[in-house]
């Protein structure tokens, strides 16, 4: 069980220590699920464009989800993270055509399309440990994602906010600040759960 008092950091040490201890067939298992939920996503299912991620780690896989878009005909975006921790774009053109990066990342190795590429999503599949009742998201820490966000908000653009995660990660509260913006929905590998409309 998850508890949620406390600070930021002391919840994502508990979070990251509940992952730690999944093994390959776990995280293998909750990937195939997740993306089958994934795609019953209306969202999902109209999307031209989706900015995505390469999962890592003991990270909810994102692999057979990307795969799917692009058999769909999906656009998928994925980062590539620059030295000020912000994050620049490039087209996943599949698992071949990903490059190790720093930090243990896996990014595409085509051309980079410019920060603001992720302003034409349809949908943003964001990275967390965490998010509450209410759509506030907790992530790493790293403030990239809060990045991406403030720049959607200053194009003036909506796309669909989608955190995937594992089931039990959806919680009551986690501590949020004044410039969290909310997701619209989480996908955990047996549910979607919605927070707030588009």
């Amino acid at each position: 069980m998850i508890n949620a008092d406390g600070s930021k950091p002391e919840l994502r040490r508990s979070l990251i220590t509940v992952r730690a201890r999944l093994t390959a067939d776990d995280i293998a298992g909750a990937q195939a699920r997740l993306a089958c939920r994934a795609l019953e996503l209306p969202e999902l299912a109209e999307a031209g464009t989706v900015a995505a991620y390469v999962s890592v780690g003991s990270e909810p896989g994102t692999r057979d989800l990307r795969e799917a878009l692009r058999a769909r005909g999906v656009r998928v975006l994925l980062p590539v993270l620059q030295d000020d921790n912000d994050l620049d774009w490039g087209q996943d053109e599949g698992p071949g055509r990903l490059v190790r990066a720093r930090r243990g990342l896996l990014e595409p190795d085509g051309p980079r399309l410019g920060p603001e590429a992720v302003t034409g999503a349809d949908v943003v599949l964001l990275p967390g440990l965490a998010v509450d009742r209410r759509g506030v998201r907790l992530g790493r820490g790293g403030g990239s994602y809060d990045r991406v966000l403030a720049r959607l908000d200053r194009a003036g653009a909506h796309p669909a906010l989608v955190v995937l995660l594992y089931d039990g990660e959806v919680l009551d509260e986690v501590p949020g600040e004044a410039h969290d913006r909310p997701v619209h929905a989480a996908i955990t590998p047996s549910a979607v759960h919605r927070f707030r409309s588009l």
